[in-house]
């Protein structure tokens, strides 16, 4: 018999993070069909795509950034030696315009969207951290005085992976949304960067 509980209750647990994962944010393309953020968040944020946003991916030793001329990143990595990048995504201070003080992002495969995999990068490439949703805090020297987030990435490509791309999605926040009603209740602007792999033999 209380074994029986035991098990009822580790299932119940278990309903319990699948509800909480199918809720919290950035679940697009992990849990679903859709294809963005905007499936169920508005674009009706105050920031926009200049000279204040900062989305920058760089090298976590070097702090070198990994943005090409034509705004997207590249990154090469040597086969079965994992490299770590650091995702940084903010908004410099403004005395005039409230800033973002939460920041959700996901790196995607756009062509894995829709599969039954949980894994939603590029196939064959091993990823611990493709995805979050973190407040603002965080620090970097590359970008003093702005409202920042930096996470750490890392990745590997195994003998099965290719040269490919993965879309950079984020989305800069302010305030919550009502339950239920995901396009009430919070600012959010939404942008997309593109992030080539290569393999390097």
């Amino acid at each position: 018999m209380k074994t029986r509980v035991k098990v009822i209750q580790y299932i119940a647990i278990l309903m319990g993070m699948v509800s909480s994962a199918a809720a919290f944010p950035p679940a697009v393309g992990i849990l679903g069909k859709a294809q963005s953020c905007l499936a169920c968040h508005v674009d009706n944020g105050l920031w926009l795509d200049g000279a204040d946003l900062i989305i920058d991916i760089v090298e976590k030793g070097t702090g070198r950034s990994l943005r090409q001329p034509d705004g997207t990143f590249k990154l090469s990595v040597k086969r079965g030696e994992p490299a770590t990048v650091m995702t940084i995504i903010g908004y410099r201070n403004s005395v005039n315009e409230p800033v973002p003080y939460r920041n959700a992002w996901l790196y995607v495969a756009p062509e894995t969207i829709g599969d039954s995999a949980l894994s939603k990068f590029l196939p064959g490439w091993e990823v611990n951290l493709p995805m979050a949703c973190r407040i603002v805090g965080d620090k970097s020297d590359l970008y003093p005085n702005a409202n920042l987030t930096a996470l750490p990435m890392t990745i590997c490509p195994g003998d099965a992976a290719r040269n490919g791309r993965v879309t950079l999605q984020v989305m800069l926040t302010r305030g919550e949304s009502v339950k239920g009603k995901p396009k009430e209740g919070m600012l959010g602007s939404y942008f997309e960067k593109t992030l080539t792999l290569e393999v390097s033999e």
